[in-house]
C-alpha cells in the first residue's frame, strides 16, 4: 500500500520550547488514523505540519511522495481537507458560500460550485435548502457537518480533523462520527483525526498513534493497544475504553 503521508524526523519549537520532538510517521492511502494523548502532547502541531499550517523547524513532510515545501497553496488545498476544532465557518457568508470557498479560490465556475455544494449537502446528510442560510441559523451538529462538507469540497484525497466532535452532545457526536467514517470509506479518503476521546479513537480508527510530550510513544491498531502496552502512559489511556466496555457488559447482565 502506497503512503499518502510521510513525516520524516519532523521537529517544531516555539520560543525555544520544543513542542514536537523529531517524529516520523508513515500513513498508507486509505487508512483512518487517530492521534491521541493528553493536552500539550503535540497532536495538533503534528497535524498542522501535514497541510503546511505549521512549518517544521527540521525534517520533511511528504504528500504522495512530494515534499510539502515543493507544493504551492492551491495544490495542498486540492489534496488536503481540514476540519477545524471550532468549525470556523464565516458568519457573514451563507452555508453554500462557506462550502464553496476553496473551489472559488481554485477558480471553479459558479455552476460547478453550486452542483458540488448540493452533492456535499447530500453526502453529509443535510437538506439542500440550508445552503442559503447563515451558520448562526444552524445547530452545532449541523455547523460541524457543514465544516466537513467544506473540507471535502475540492475532492481532496486526505482529510485532517482536529477534535471535530468535541463541542457536540453525545447523540449528535456519535451520529456525526459514524457519518465521517462512512464518508472515509465511501470516498476512499486517508483520514487523520486528533481526539481526546480514546473510546472514539478505538471505535472509528484503523490505527491509533499515541503522543506524549511531543513524542510518538505508541502506534498500533485499536485491538493491539487494548491488548496491553508496556508504556504506563499508554496503558492509562487505554483503561478508559476497557472500563466503559466492562461496565456496559455488567449493565447488560453479560
Amino acid at each position: 500500500m502506497t503512503d499518502a503521508i510521510v513525516l520524516d524526523q519532523v521537529r517544531k519549537a516555539y520560543d525555544g520550547a520544543t513542542v514536537l520532538q523529531p517524529a516520523s510517521l508513515s500513513i498508507p492511502r486509505g487508512q483512518f488514523v487517530a492521534l491521541v494523548g493528553g493536552s500539550g502532547a503535540g497532536k495538533t502541531t503534528l497535524l498542522k505540519t501535514i497541510n503546511g499550517l505549521v512549518a517544521p523547524d527540521d525534517g520533511q513532510v511528504r504528500i504522495d511522495g512530494a515534499a510539502t515545501t515543493d507544493l504551492d497553496g492551491p495544490t495542498l488545498r486540492r489534496r488536503i481537507g481540514y476540519v477545524f476544532q471550532e468549525v470556523g465557518l464565516f458568519p457573514h457568508l451563507s452555508v453554500g458560500e462557506n462550502i464553496g470557498i476553496v473551489p472559488t479560490l481554485l477558480g471553479w465556475d459558479a455552476a460547478t460550485i453550486a452542483a458540488r455544494t448540493a452533492e456535499l449537502l447530500d453526502l453529509v446528510a443535510l437538506p439542500r435548502e440550508v445552503a442559503v442560510r447563515r451558520p448562526a441559523a444552524l445547530s452545532g451538529g449541523q455547523r460541524q457537518r457543514v465544516g466537513v462538507a467544506r473540507a471535502l469540497a475540492a475532492r481532496p484525497s486526505i482529510l485532517l480533523m482536529d477534535e471535530p466532535f468535541g463541542a457536540l452532545d453525545s447523540v449528535t457526536r456519535t451520529a456525526l462520527a459514524d457519518d465521517v467514517r462512512r464518508l472515509h470509506d465511501q470516498l476512499s479518503l486517508t483520514t487523520v483525526m486528533v481526539t481526546h476521546d480514546i473510546a472514539e479513537a478505538v471505535l472509528l480508527a484503523d490505527r491509533i498513534v499515541v503522543m506524549s510530550q511531543g513524542r510518538v510513544i505508541a502506534d498500533d491498531t485499536p485491538r493491539g493497544l487494548l491488548a496491553g502496552h508496556p508504556d504506563p502512559t499508554v496503558e492509562a489511556l487505554m483503561q478508559a475504553p476497557r472500563r466503559q466496555a466492562a461496565r456496559m457488559r455488567e449493565i447488560a447482565g453479560e
